[in-house]
């Protein structure tokens, strides 16, 4: 009996723990996909007035709402802007919680700038796509390859493709670069990814009094039994290794939330298909905001080289 009493309560310890786990770092709450970004704290200050207008700018502009199925079967929401006909198509997947119109107010701005069409996607348990679990990529990047193939169905086989993510949508994005991807896809552009879902949790958690090693179990737990997926099936440094695909990396030098040293192990992982460029002095998805001209000539560049 008294071992019976045991196991039941190192069940719960256990379970308790790994759901624990699962609702602070996997869960999304249902919100307010419309809701203006929230551009408190010190790091925005510089750059607030600048944040309102491309949120205005991006919000003014028509969209066509959009809607397709994952292969696990959740509907998936963007909304797609059209500048020219048979103009390659910039896919753009956003960060963790965040939104398309937070993270891409101004990059979007560049690919309209270059006649690019721009599919601005709502990444699962965001938004107005269903689910409510977030893997950190591993699932998500197979929602990449099925918003590839509503483009290339839509817009037909010879239809070029670029990726952009930020963040978490970075990562997602390089992740995907390790599937294989059609021809049509021509390059990633990767704002500020982590390297390993694993390591960017621990990271984030790291204000935890709990030490990592045994935070890490619960965190593996919480993912499969609540989420449905394994935390370490997948991460961007392994996925690059073997990709087709040119990629640029962006990343602020004073990121500390996801830090530069991250993307710098993706980089080093395949440096002859990598380019990394680094912006002094830029803290979390704010490179574009810190050097705004430097951020476009690179990105130009960049897209110059891949599409023919």
């Amino acid at each position: 009996m008294i071992l019976l009493i045991l196991l039941i309560v190192i069940m719960v310890f256990l379970l308790g723990g790994a759901f624990y786990a699962y609702r602070i770092a996997f869960y999304n709450p249902p919100a307010d996909p419309d809701k203006a970004p929230n551009i408190e704290g010190s790091i925005y200050e510089p750059y607030r007035d600048e944040i309102s207008r491309l949120y205005q700018q991006i919000q003014s502009r028509y969209c066509e709402p959009v809607t397709i199925f994952s292969d696990d079967g959740l509907k998936l929401f963007g909304r797609y802007y059209h500048v020219r006909d048979g103009a390659p198509v910039d896919l753009c997947f956003h960060g963790y919680r965040s939104r398309p119109f937070t993270d891409f107010a101004g990059g979007s701005e560049l690919s309209f700038e270059m006649e690019h069409n721009v599919l601005l996607v709502d990444q699962r348990a965001h938004g107005r796509s269903e689910g409510r679990s977030i893997s950190f990529g591993i699932r998500e990047r197979w929602d990449v390859l099925s918003w590839i193939d509503y483009v290339l169905k839509r817009f037909g086989n010879e239809t070029q493709i670029l990726l952009y993510g930020v963040s978490m949508g970075a990562a997602t994005v390089l992740m995907a670069s390790g599937l294989e991807l059609p021809a049509n896809v021509k390059g990633i552009v990767a704002d500020c990814p982590y390297s390993v879902p694993m390591d960017i949790i621990l990271h984030v958690g790291k204000s935890n009094p709990l030490p990592q090693w045994l935070i890490r179990p619960f965190v593996i737990l919480g993912a499969k039994i609540y989420g449905g997926f394994d935390i370490q099936e997948a991460d961007a440094t392994e996925a690059v290794k073997n990709t087709k695909v040119p990629i640029l990396i962006l990343h602020g030098a004073a990121d500390d939330f996801v830090p530069a040293v991250m993307s710098e192990q993706a980089q080093l992982s395949n440096p002859s298909m990598i380019r990394r460029e680094t912006f002094p002095g830029a803290g979390h998805a704010l490179s574009y905001l810190s050097d705004t001209p430097r951020y476009w000539n690179i990105v130009h560049e960049f897209v110059g080289s891949v599409l023919r």
